[in-house]
């Protein structure tokens, strides 16, 4: 059904020929859909089979973000922290299970930070992983990461592995995943939708190389219907205007993943404010991320309707947070409870977004 309705719609985007039969039970349909209140948290987890969930599991200010789509297909950025007795990886299978998977079919380590690929030993012996996904090597020069790096290669050694650069796809069936950096390089082409002048790169400071593995940072696209939803991992600025200036190759988006938990080293207006989203979702901790200065610089962005928090951020204060309604864990004691935030996001680009702290949820729509 759901191919039947994209074909449909971009049929008419192309002013392709419809009988005027057809034509008409489309355009009924299209009605029906304008007069439908956008569904609950609950009715959406029952209309699944037509809609994109996405689980910003609190992994503690490292990234976990499950993608399911309707067919049942899968896709996780990230994998949390070591140690905790395996708090991470729990946490992850309980969102998995929740919806309805039995295993993961993608794996993606943006990069070989602890807070980011720590959990795949772990998660790797709880969870079946069909393929791993990452930008090659390690780049950094530390022992911490030499070593982090060594557990995920021994921990992957026996599975499926893909390497991919700027340009390439995971080919996760029921949405369009498509990369615009690793391994320090970035995209040359603009995608469908970008191309334009970024207003916003003359204003902005010269930035230093970065020597971590943060600025080789696996950063994709996904694209569900007319959905659009970027996660850059923890790129930082300068690679962050490499890929932004002069011209903005990506075009705007409907869901921003901050880069980097929200902190200074990342989000450059020159990426934020171009993309014009119309919500952020910051996977902070209590005590990582949610700098002031990268609060701000999203919170400001044009266009923005809604920036939501994973944790309140200490550091950022009574003026660098959002209305508790819009943070999944409201206090440095609430780690134990693992709020997380769910999004529901139809081919349409209407989208839900959930807070499971407390039920409250937004629908926004085109």
């Amino acid at each position: 059904m759901q191919g039947m309705w994209n074909s449909k719609l971009w049929a008419c985007r192309a002013n392709a020929y419809l009988p005027p039969i057809h034509y008409l039970l489309f355009l009924s349909l299209i009605a029906g859909f304008v007069l439908l209140e956008a569904p609950s948290w609950a009715k959406a987890k029952e209309r699944s089979d037509q809609n994109l969930q996405i689980f910003f599991i609190d992994v503690e200010g490292g990234q976990a973000t499950l993608f399911v789509t309707p067919s049942g297909h899968s896709m996780l950025i990230d994998t949390g922290w070591p140690g905790f007795d395996g708090r991470d990886a729990k946490r992850i299978v309980t969102a998995a299970k929740a919806a309805g998977l039995k295993k993961i079919d993608y794996v993606v380590v943006t990069h070989y930070h602890t807070d980011h690929v720590g959990g795949v030993p772990e998660l790797a012996k709880r969870i079946k992983i069909d393929n791993f996904v990452d930008h090659g090597p390690n780049q950094e020069d530390s022992d911490v990461t030499r070593k982090d790096f060594a557990a995920y290669q021994k921990a992957v050694a026996h599975s499926k592995r893909m390497v991919v650069k700027p340009g390439d796809t995971i080919p996760v069936e029921g949405m369009q995943v498509q990369v615009l950096t690793a391994a320090g390089e970035h995209i040359t082409k603009a995608l469908d939708g970008g191309g334009q002048e970024n207003e916003f790169c003359p204003s902005e400071a010269k930035f230093e190389e970065d020597a971590t593995e943060n600025a080789r940072s696996v950063g994709v696209l996904v694209t569900f219907g007319i959905f659009r939803i970027l996660d850059l991992g923890d790129l930082t600025k300068k690679k962050e205007m490499e890929l932004m200036c002069p011209t903005n190759p990506i075009g705007k988006v409907d869901l921003l993943v901050v880069s980097h938990h929200g902190w200074n080293q990342s989000s450059t207006a020159a990426l934020v404010h171009a993309l014009h989203a119309r919500v952020a979702i910051m996977d902070n901790g209590a005590k990582k991320g949610g700098s002031p200065e990268a609060w701000q610089t999203v919170h400001d962005s044009p266009g923005l309707e809604d920036l939501w928090q994973l944790h309140t951020s200490l550091e950022g204060g009574k003026e660098h947070n959002v209305a508790d309604n819009f943070i999944a864990n409201t206090g440095e004691g609430d780690q134990d409870k693992a709020s997380s935030i769910r999004v529901v996001a139809g081919w349409d680009g209407i989208f839900t977004v959930v807070n499971t702290r407390n039920g409250f949820e937004k629908t926004y729509r085109k």
